[in-house]
């Protein structure tokens, strides 16, 4: 969810590493669920990425694409 949302915001992983203070191979590791962003870290990124902290704490099989 993460990779499309950040994709869809024509944003690499650098430049979303850079938005929020992290290093590129921390964006990868939440794009891949090897790890999660920090909970003082989630109202920022779901406002990078346009979404809600709902959604991007949703486990990937209760998720679904709304149409834009």
């Amino acid at each position: 969810m993460i990779a499309s949302k950040r994709r869809s915001k024509n944003l690499t992983q650098q430049q979303l590493g850079d938005i929020m203070g992290v290093k590129r191979s921390t964006v990868a590791m939440w794009e891949t669920g090897t790890s999660l962003p920090r909970a003082d870290l989630l109202p920022k990124l779901a406002d990078v990425l346009g979404c809600t902290v709902d959604e991007l704490l949703r486990a990937p099989s209760e998720q679904k694409e709304t149409p834009a």
